[in-house]
């Protein structure tokens, strides 16, 4: 389909929800092929998301096996709804459902995907930090919403206008895929180091004995991407719902740790070092965590493994789709990997990344 195509199909899905005519404004794209329009209906605002049909690999099918998934390509190994609107729309409803401040769905079109959304204003929190609000006080109430979110209870798959998207266990094989990304474009096209076949065994070796950590604790909804430009400070709302969240289509379920790495070891804004203990703490108290030592070593295994697959992602976003700026927070993301292998649970992981990849070390130094 054509960009005039899309426009004019964007045009007949706003009709059929009664904004013909309203006002609309593209707003800067992301790392996703999803593109965001805010819209304004003599002064009502709302935001439509255009997400194009399979403008991305296929999805992940629920009983897939590891080698289906391989064979379908990263966004069934990853466990990613790609441009699904389905998965956006059933998670949003089933947040707001819950008390928490995901966008309201207005109107929906999943077979072209278009979704009409509540519009959560700009204070986003990467806009307020650090200027125009205390970083401690906004970072808390983050850490308590994602605590409230994995003392709640999700069903096994989400559901609007009668589409499914299930919610899938966050396994080895997609954990594993994700940091794979850091031998295939960090280590090998970034820094030019080739890796060879037993030392690529042995990295997949490691990461499957540091995964079994993560089964400390119960598993709950992982939002997979919670950090200070997907929240939005809501000040008139109460409570938990006074944290706007943005972007969790790509949920699943796994261990609570995942996104409060998101949160405190964010790539795209430096956080106070000095909240990083007071607010894993705080989410351990607020989220019933009963194993604290274990919590922290599953802490340390998901931010290497977060901040390894980033690294990854930011050189293929550069080399592959030509968006040069994410070369620019590589520095930032290098240290997080660095400092997450000082835990004594990655121990091996780090003498791995000392002999076959040394130019994360010197990236994190720049």
């Amino acid at each position: 389909m054509t960009n005039s195509d899309r426009a004019t199909a964007r045009a007949a899905f706003l009709d059929r929800a009664g904004w013909a005519g309203a006002e609309i404004a593209p707003l800067p794209g992301d790392a996703s092929t999803r593109q965001y329009f805010r819209l304004s209906r003599q002064g009502e605002p709302a935001m439509l998301m255009d997400a194009p049909a399979r403008a991305e690999a296929p999805t992940c099918p629920q009983d897939a096996t590891p080698e289906q998934r391989a064979a379908l390509g990263y966004n069934a190994q990853a466990r990613l709804a790609g441009s699904n609107p389905a998965a956006f729309a059933g998670l949003a409803s089933a947040l707001v459902e819950r008390g928490f401040s995901a966008p309201r769905i207005l109107a929906s079109d999943p077979d072209q995907g278009f979704l009409l959304l509540e519009d959560l204003g700009d204070a986003l929190y990467a806009r307020l930090l650090p200027g125009q609000m205390h970083e401690g006080r906004l970072y808390s109430e983050a850490v308590d919403a994602l605590a409230a979110i994995y003392r709640s209870s999700f069903a096994d798959r989400v559901t609007l206008d009668g589409r499914d998207w299930p919610l899938l266990p966050y396994d080895a094989v997609a954990l594993a895929a994700e940091a794979d990304l850091f031998l295939d474009w960090f280590a090998a096209r970034h820094a030019g180091m080739t890796i060879g076949e037993e030392a690529r065994a042995d990295w997949t070796e490691i990461w499957e004995r540091s995964f079994r950590r993560l089964e400390n604790c119960a598993p709950g909804l992982v939002l997979r991407d919670f950090h200070a430009e997907n929240l939005i400070h809501l000040p008139e709302r109460e409570g938990h719902a006074r944290v706007g969240l943005l972007d969790f289509q790509d949920a699943v379920i796994g261990h609570p740790a995942y996104d409060l790495v998101s949160l405190i070891e964010d790539a795209r804004r430096s956080v106070d070092h000095n909240l990083a203990i007071p607010l894993k703490a705080r989410f351990v108290e607020k989220a019933g965590i009963e194993d604290a030592a274990g919590f922290d070593a599953a802490y340390a295994v998901l931010g290497a493994q977060r901040n390894a697959k980033i690294l990854g992602i930011f050189v293929r976003l550069a080399l592959r789709d030509g968006k040069q700026r994410y070369l620019d927070m590589l520095p930032r993301v290098a240290r997080h990997y660095v400092s997450n292998l000082q835990h004594p649970a990655l121990m091996p992981l780090l003498m791995w990344t000392k002999t076959h990849a040394p130019s994360v070390f010197a990236e994190a130094h720049k």
